[in-house]
């Protein structure tokens, strides 16, 4: 399915309104949940490593610890886990939906291919916008860190800044995007795969659902491990 999609590449601007419709459903319509998740992703990444450091290093070193977990690990997993489940969700119930009902048969007979009209446009989308949602997720974590350090922990907004500043790297950001590239990806590839490969109705489109959601999420993780060890060790 990727290689039959990626192989209609030199059309895609001849759907750059469906690519455009995907990265709107993708990322804008993801936004308050990736910034609900991600404000407590934060608080509790802030308030679990205060408990864990306070008796060995100081709390004024906490944004340095923080920062690079939600910039490394916490804010690319989560985004991605969370849009497994919905973008990937969706993805194989359309497409699923679409198979079930003949209409992939249907787009096929008036010499459409179905890989580029449905599989490439939700690909590029999730390629350009995990990355997006990623970026927004760091800034949301990392405020978040900022004012349950100062509220709860007694670490002033400044000192929690300029200790995350101190110690920042670039190889830490690019590193985050770097794994949302490869996740962005996965979502697309097994929401689009399941939903191909949906049959039986209604309850075929239910396994669909299912299986992309796991398969995403399974397969996020896994390459979580890879292109960290890649790109970190």
């Amino acid at each position: 399915m990727v290689r039959n999609g990626l192989m209609q590449f030199p059309r895609v601007l001849k759907d750059l309104d469906l690519i455009i419709s995907q990265m709107y459903s993708i990322g804008y319509s993801s936004l308050p949940l990736i910034a609900l998740t991600s404000a407590f992703t934060g608080m509790v990444a802030t308030v679990q490593t205060a408990y864990q450091v306070r008796e060995y290093v100081p709390l004024d070193l906490l944004g340095a610890g923080v920062g690079k977990a939600i910039m490394l690990e916490l804010a690319p997993v989560t985004t991605a886990l969370v849009l497994a489940g919905r973008a990937g969700a969706a993805m194989a119930a359309e497409i699923g939906t679409m198979k079930v009902t003949e209409q992939i048969d249907a787009l096929e007979a008036f010499s459409i291919d179905p890989h580029r009209y449905l599989f490439l446009p939700r690909f590029l989308a999730s390629l350009v916008m995990l990355p997006v949602l990623v970026i927004f997720s760091m800034l949301v974590g990392i405020l978040s860190a900022i004012m349950i350090a100062s509220v709860a922990l007694d670490v002033e907004a400044y000192t929690f800044a300029e200790s995350l500043k101190l110690f920042f790297k670039y190889r830490d950001l690019l590193g985050g995007l770097a794994k949302s590239l490869f996740f962005g990806g996965i979502i697309a590839t097994m929401g689009c795969h399941y939903g191909f490969m949906a049959e039986g109705g209604a309850q075929g489109v239910g396994k669909a659902t299912t299986g992309a959601v796991v398969a995403a999420s399974v397969l996020v993780l896994v390459s979580d491990y890879f292109v960290g060890a890649l790109v970190f060790v």
